[in-house]
């Protein structure tokens, strides 16, 4: 009998962790700023770059329900940075069998702006912008629980006469910003 009480006990912990596992890796992320560094007092623009694996999708920024959880970008309160705006791409509506009607979704790869301004009194040097990509994934039978993506992103401050140079033009591009 213990033994049974054992192996049932490895075989939920197996299956909680092959859940937590499943769930991490349904959606990836990264963050991306599009200059080597920014000035003081200076607006920089970051793209969240994220990749919804096949077979999934997860709710858009504005849900079509309000029950439904949105995909947002949460970032971290910094002295040296405040977010002035935020580009969420439009969803793409898609019908699932079990909504009378479409809902807003994102599937593949999705591109999140946002402006940055650095403020007056930032000191050259390294700094880390922390945030997270907040989500709940679903296939077209069910949805995991709600996640989040840890970001990360290190931003150099430099003085004003040292000229930036661009990164990852193409992913800026895919974002038409204020």
């Amino acid at each position: 009998m213990r033994m049974i009480l054992w192996a049932c006990v490895w075989n939920l912990l197996a299956a909680g962790l092959a859940l937590g596992q499943m769930n991490n890796s349904v959606v990836q992320a990264r963050a991306v700023i599009s200059t080597d560094a920014a000035h003081a007092d200076s607006s920089v623009k970051l793209v969240v770059l994220a990749q919804v694996a096949a077979g999934y999708h997860i709710n858009a920024h504005k849900p079509s329900l309000d029950y439904l959880i949105p995909t947002a970008v949460k970032v971290e309160a910094s002295d040296q940075f405040t977010v002035k705006s935020w580009v969420y791409p439009k969803g793409v509506p898609q019908k699932f069998a079990f909504s009378d009607r479409p809902l807003s979704v994102y599937e593949g790869d999705v591109a999140v702006g946002a402006i940055l301004q650095t403020t007056k009194a930032v000191a050259p040097g390294t700094y880390t912008l922390k945030a997270k990509f907040a989500y709940q994934a679903c296939n077209d039978h069910a949805c995991l629980p709600p996640a989040s993506v840890p970001l990360s992103v290190t931003i150099k401050i430099v003085p004003h006469n040292v000229p930036l140079k661009p990164v990852e033009p193409d992913v800026f591009r895919r974002i038409q910003f204020e």
